[in-house]
């Protein structure tokens, strides 16, 4: 089964890391089959000053959204 990586700026809680981990899973077991034990998520937090768009640092284009918890 695959593996998923997923690049998403830190700040992120546990509980929605959890959430999206667990909706990737049933999603991938539903359209490739297979069970979840065989299906693997990587997290990996990027500061966003270690992230560029069109040439410009995510940390020159304004404060960041409040982290929200609900699911």
């Amino acid at each position: 089964m695959p593996t998923i990586r997923v690049e998403l700026f830190e700040g992120r809680t546990p509980e929605q890391k959890r959430a999206l981990a667990a909706a990737l899973t049933e999603a991938t077991v539903r359209t490739l089959g297979g069970s979840a034990d065989g299906v693997d998520v990587l997290f990996f937090d990027i500061a966003r000053q270690d992230w560029a768009t069109g040439g410009v640092l995510w940390s020159d284009k304004g404060a960041p959204p409040p982290a929200s918890s609900s699911s």
